[in-house]
C-alpha cells in the first residue's frame, strides 16, 4: 500500500482532534440530556457471570472501525512480517517486561504521594470483595477493611489505591485493536502490527492474571477468561475473519483493479466515523461519572498521560538503536504506548463494582487515549526521516 493513499486528506481526517474532542463532549451532553437512553444502549451487552462484559452497540462501532483497515491487508505480507524477529521482541518486552512496572511506579508516585493531599489522605472507596474471599466483618485485608454495606460484605481501602487499580489494569492490557488505527494513519507495517496484535492477544491471556495479581498485591487475581476471550474474539478475530474472506471473495470475483480503485475507495471514511460514534457512545455511558469528578479525573490522567508518552518514547529509541525500519518502529512503539480499554473496564467492573475509582481510572485512560496517540502519530509521521524506509 502507497503512503499516499493514508494521507489525512479529508476534512474529518486532517481535524480527528478536534471532531474527537467535539464527539467527546457530544457524548457526555447526551448522556446528561437523554440519559434513559445511554442507559439502554449502555443494558445492550454480552454478560459473563451476571456482569456486562462487551456493549453491543460499542462492538458493532468497533467492528465497522476495523474491518477498512483488515481488509486492506495482505496476508502474503503478514506471512512475511512475522518473520521480523526484531520488532516482535521488541514490542513483547516493553509490553511485559517493562510497561506494567512502569505503570506500577508512575501511578503510585502521583497518586499516592504527589497527588495524595488533592485526592484525601483519609478518602475511602468500596470496591467488591476479592472473588472467593469470605472474611468476617472488621477484617483487615491488604491496605483494605471488609465492612457491611446494606448487607453485602464490601472492602473499604483508600481511594488512591482504587485508583491505583485502574491504572494497573490499563497498564497490563497492551492494545490489540484501536493500535491498528493509529499504525495506519502513521503510515506503519499494517501486516507487522496485526502478528504483535495476534502475539499480544495470546501473551495477554497467559500473563494478564499473574501480573495483575502481582501489581495489585492481593494475592491471585481471578481473571475472567470469557470476558478476555469474547473482547479478543469481538474486537479483533471477527473483523479479521470478515476481512481475509470478503478480500479474497471480492479479488476473485472483480479483480484486484476494482478492489483498490473502488471498493477501497468507499470504506476510507468508514474507520473513522466508527471512530467517533464509538467515543460518543462511551461518553454518553460514563458522562456522569465524569461530570462528578471533574477534579478527579486531572489526577488520574496525569501519571496516564506520563505512562503513554515515555512507554512511547522508550519503544520509538530503542527501534532506532535497533536499526528498524519506520514502518515497523511505528507500530513496535505505539502497541506498547495504547491500552485494551475496553478489557480494562470489563475487568475493573467485574473486580471492583461499576461504581469503584478502579473503573474511574479505566474510563479516563479512554479520555485521554485517542487524543494523546493522534499525538503520536504525528510525532511519528514528522520524525520518519530519522529511520531507514522498507
Amino acid at each position: 500500500m502507497s503512503t499516499t493513499e493514508r494521507q489525512m486528506s479529508s476534512i474529518f481526517e486532517r481535524y480527528l482532534t478536534i471532531w474527537v474532542g467535539l464527539c467527546i463532549i457530544g457524548g457526555i451532553l447526551l448522556g446528561k440530556a437523554a440519559p434513559d437512553l445511554a442507559r439502554t444502549l449502555d443494558a445492550m451487552a454480552i454478560s459473563v457471570n451476571g456482569a456486562p462484559v462487551v456493549s453491543i452497540p460499542i462492538a458493532i462501532c468497533l467492528f465497522f472501525m476495523m474491518y477498512p483497515i483488515m481488509v486492506k491487508i495482505d496476508f502474503s505480507e503478514v506471512i512475511k512480517a512475522g518473520k521480523s524477529g526484531k520488532p516482535v521482541f521488541l514490542t513483547l518486552f516493553i509490553n511485559w517486561a517493562i510497561k506494567p512496572f512502569t505503570m506500577y511506579g508512575i501511578a503510585v508516585l502521583f497518586l499516592g504521594v504527589l497527588f495524595n493531599n488533592f485526592i484525601g489522605p483519609e478518602a475511602t472507596d468500596l470496591v467488591k470483595m476479592p472473588f472467593g474471599l469470605n472474611l468476617p466483618e472488621g477484617s483487615v485485608h491488604g491496605a483494605g477493611t471488609v465492612v457491611l454495606v446494606d448487607g453485602i460484605k464490601m472492602l473499604q481501602v483508600p481511594l488512591w489505591r482504587s485508583y491505583l487499580a485502574g491504572c494497573i489494569l490499563l497498564g497490563i492490557a497492551p492494545c490489540t485493536a484501536m493500535v491498528l488505527v493509529w499504525s495506519y494513519l502513521a503510515r506503519g507495517n499494517d501486516g507487522l502490527t496485526l502478528v504483535m496484535v495476534a502475539i499480544n492477544s495470546l501473551t495477554m491471556l497467559l500473563l494478564y492474571g499473574v501480573l495483575g495479581g502481582f501489581l495489585l498485591g492481593v494475592g491471585r487475581l481471578p481473571v475472567p477468561w470469557q470476558a478476555l476471550l469474547l473482547s479478543i474474539a469481538i474486537y479483533v478475530a471477527l473483523p479479521l475473519v470478515a476481512g481475509y474472506l470478503s478480500r479474497r471473495w471480492i479479488i476473485a470475483t472483480k479483480g484486484k483493479q476494482w478492489f483498490e480503485e473502488k471498493f477501497l475507495h468507499v470504506l476510507t471514511p468508514i474507520t473513522i466515523i466508527a471512530l467517533l460514534t464509538t467515543l460518543v457512545l462511551l461518553f454518553s455511558f460514563k458522562g456522569e461519572v465524569i461530570l462528578n469528578n471533574p477534579m478527579t479525573i486531572i489526577w488520574i490522567a496525569v501519571p496516564l498521560l506520563i505512562q503513554t508518552v515515555f512507554v512511547f518514547l522508550l519503544g520509538y529509541g530503542a527501534a532506532k538503536i535497533m536499526k528498524l525500519s519506520y514502518e515497523n518502529a511505528a507500530p513496535a512503539a505505539m502497541i506498547g504506548a495504547s491500552n485494551h480499554f475496553e478489557v480494562a473496564i470489563a475487568t475493573s467492573t467485574m473486580l471492583f463494582g461499576l461504581s469503584s475509582g478502579a473503573a474511574l481510572a479505566t474510563v479516563v485512560g479512554v479520555l485521554i487515549e485517542v487524543p494523546v496517540m493522534l499525538m503520536l502519530v504525528r510525532f511519528c509521521l514528522k520524525t520518519k526521516g530519522i529511520f531507514k524506509t522498507s
